[in-house]
């Protein structure tokens, strides 16, 4: 059938939820006094340990008057980069220096290093057993070795060249001992190793000086005998003489060019002035000359006698005739000097052309001469190469050598580090930590038993409400019995609720009053409604007409063949009809599914035939959240089928909580195959909050009467058109021996 859901979206009550750890205060406050108390005392039974520091500055130890002469270039270069500082600790850590320090301090002897010495009556049995490795099979040594690198912490400090060594023990003077002392070995083993290292540097160079003062020797013989025997005069510049011979004539033969060719250009500047008849004053040569410079002081003085007789004599008075004779004779006398001069010139050139001739002769001699010599210096550099590398190598080890000697006879080798820090005796132990270990049980304890009572209340499904904004009506309060101890003197009112007040005249039967009035002193009276009219006869008929009518085998068909998760009885003539829900519950579980009826009626008249008699926990306990759904299901006694009880809890304070009904529903339709539901006389109203997918519903029905007429009407024509209708007649009582009892 098409049912609307009952269930739908669930939101966490968080004032519910929260509520939970009020009332279980005392529970928590126990679980945390306990875990605290338990903290407080393995605290203080607890070996105290110890742990104390040594720290270790790496930086060069050696005096910048001691330093060789090598390292004296770059001072403040760093000896150790990250790496270098981490392969140290790698060093300090090393089993030799444990070693050193285990024997130094006897902590064979020790029962916190070595296990074997002190071993308890439980770790004598459990090595017995084979659950413990027996400490004899291991070397004493190794057990110490490996308790020493438990206890041990070395590791550089962030950003600097400091090694800190860390130990913890039982013993504080040992827990300080013990790093000091081990970074004291560690020093001392740097002391050694440089030590060792320069021994072995004296020793190798000792016997290589010794054959490098031999290969100088002969090399630079080799050089000499080469240098005589290839006639290899040197000259100055550290030169070849027959090169720097060269050079100087080269240098001859050039001035010597030159001067051939300034002479021959003079010369032929004086030939032109003659034969053209030129001015002889532009040659520097001619002028140079003392004769034609008296000659040319004379005429100036002619021309100037000329010049000035001319003022009073004519020209060819016999005087100034006189005077320019004397001229002209000047004129002849410079130019026979300027011939002269020329013919010097030329013969200037001419010396100066056979010099140069005699000197290209002796260059293109000492061309060879120098080519020859050039190879044989090649050869002799090379033999000078030599030997000045040998040299140089002989006087490295020789220094190398001397430095060695010193600090080997004098045993000063400075150990590149030195302690800053040593280990102080520790007054508290760094373990155990009393106060915040018992702060933290007791947080720890607090917190978890808050969760675990809040994870309680979720799963229980009492801290869920519906989603605001469903499409549920709260569930009026409905009068109950306070409690069940007894049989009802009259028909109780059903747990789910009939129609409200305004439509009570519509109601086939009257509304149910409590039959003990002092179960509820602060209920009022429930008037009693006036008579119904008898419905048309022809209404009588119409149930067995229209809708059918089925045994319980073919009730319990039905749920199989659909699938059914959830099915509704609703039984209006009272509490011997809700024998077909039992009836029905019982034939399904016989059919191999899982299944749990839910007794919902006000007088627990469907969960009474199928349990003990007695007072069991139900749905009233459950919404009143005083129990779990592990406390309020129970095992049917003739079936594998599952029961929830009306319950012992106050029906009021349960229907206070009557919105998470269909979030309980929801569960059990989660957890079961399927979830029988006995209502009573319940409206379609009621049985709507209960509904959901795959939800099929019936009507209980024991004679054809106008009651049940009127349910079955009223129940279709409020959206239940598939009701069906099921008849117990023909079974055997729900609460008769006969089928096997539960598993």
């Amino acid at each position: 059938m098409s049912v609307q859901s009952a269930a739908a979206d669930v939101d966490v009550d968080l004032k519910q939820l929260f509520a939970s750890l009020a009332r279980r205060w005392l529970r928590t406050v126990l679980v945390v006094l306990v875990v605290t108390g338990l903290a407080f005392a393995l605290a203080s039974l607890a070996t105290r340990h110890y742990k104390a520091e040594t720290q270790v500055e790496i930086v060069p130890r050696e005096s910048v008057y001691t330093r060789p002469a090598s390292n004296n270039s770059d001072p403040d270069k760093p000896i150790l980069d990250e790496q270098g500082v981490a392969t140290q600790v790698q060093i300090i850590s090393s089993n030799e220096i444990l070693k050193q320090v285990a024997q130094k301090l006897g902590l064979e002897k020790l029962p916190e290093f070595n296990d074997a010495l002190d071993m308890s009556p439980l770790s004598r049995l459990l090595v017995l057993v084979g659950l413990k490795s027996d400490p004899m099979e291991i070397p004493t040594e190794e057990r110490v070795l490996k308790k020493m690198h438990e206890k041990l912490n070395v590791y550089g400090v962030e950003k600097t060249r400091i090694i800190a060594i860390e130990f913890s023990s039982e013993d504080p003077k040992l827990a300080a001992a013990i790093p000091d002392g081990i970074a004291a070995a560690y020093i001392a083993g740097q002391g050694a190793a440089k030590l060792e290292s320069n021994n072995a540097a004296a020793d190798f160079l000792a016997p290589e000086i010794a054959d490098l003062q031999r290969q100088v020797k002969d090399a630079e013989a080799k050089v000499a005998a080469y240098r005589a025997q290839s006639d290899l005069l040197m000259g100055g510049n550290n030169s070849v003489l027959a090169t720097q011979q060269l050079s100087e004539l080269s240098s001859e033969l050039s001035k010597v060019r030159a001067n051939r060719a300034a002479a021959e250009a003079t010369a032929d500047g004086v030939r032109k002035a003659l034969q053209n008849g030129g001015s002889l004053d532009a040659v520097p040569e001619v002028l140079s000359s003392d004769l034609i410079q008296r000659l040319r002081e004379r005429q100036v003085e002619l021309r100037t006698n000329i010049a000035d007789l001319s003022t009073t004599l004519l020209d060819n008075h016999p005087r100034i005739r006189a005077l320019k004779s004397q001229l002209s004779d000047l004129d002849a006398q410079i130019r026979s000097e300027a011939q002269k001069v020329m013919k010097g010139l030329l013969m200037q050139a001419e010396t100066a052309k056979a010099r140069e001739n005699q000197l290209v002769a002796d260059v293109n001699t000492l061309k060879a001469a120098s080519a020859q010599a050039g190879e044989q210096q090649v050869d002799l550099d090379a033999l000078q190469r030599d030997a000045a590398a040998k040299r140089q190598q002989l006087e490295l080890y020789l220094t190398n050598y001397r430095e060695a000697a010193s600090r080997q006879d004098r045993k000063y080798l400075p150990v590149d580090a030195r302690i800053v820090s040593k280990a102080s005796v520790p007054s508290e132990a760094y373990f155990p930590k009393i106060g915040p270990i018992v702060g933290a049980a007791f947080a720890a304890s607090l917190l978890l038993m808050a969760v675990l009572t809040l994870l309680q209340e979720l799963f229980s499904g009492r801290a869920m409400r519906p989603a605001s904004g469903g499409r549920f009506e709260p569930i009026d309060e409905v009068a109950m019995p306070a409690t069940a101890r007894s049989e009802p003197s009259g028909r109780l009112e059903p747990l789910i609720p009939s129609e409200p007040a305004n439509h009570a005249a519509e109601t086939p039967w009257p509304p149910e009053t409590i039959s003990d009035p002092e179960a509820r002193p602060d209920a009022e009276p429930v008037a009693e409604t006036e008579s119904v009219p008898e419905p048309e006869p022809v209404v009588a008929a119409r149930p067995r007409a229209v809708l059918g009518e089925i045994d319980i085998e073919k009730a319990a068909e039905k749920l199989i063949a659909s699938g059914a998760a959830r099915a509704i009885f609703v039984s209006p003539e009272g509490d011997e009809a809700a024998a077909s829900a039992i009836l029905v519950a019982r034939e399904v579980s016989d059919a191999g599914l899982r299944v749990l009826l839910l007794d919902l009626t006000a007088s627990g008249a469907a969960s009474r035939p199928m349990l003990d008699s007695g007072l069991f926990p139900g749905i009233t306990d459950l919404l009143a959240s005083q129990a779990q759904f592990s406390d309020v299901i129970h095992a049917d006694l003739y079936s594998d089928c599952h029961v929830i009880p009306v319950g012992t809890a106050d029906p009021v304070r349960a229907m206070r909580a009557a919105d998470r009904l269909p979030i309980i529903m929801q569960s059990l339709t989660t957890a079961y195959d399927l979830v029988v539901v006995e209502c009573g006389p319940a409206d379609a109203q009621g049985i709507s909050r209960l509904g959901g997918d795959t939800t099929e519903v019936f009507l209980s029905m024991l004679e054809p009467d106008d009651e049940v007429a009127q349910a079955a009407v009223k129940l279709i024509e409020s959206g239940y058109p598939d009701l069906t209708l099921v008849t117990p007649i023909g079974h055997e009582p729900p609460g008769t021996p006969g089928r096997r009892s539960a598993a």
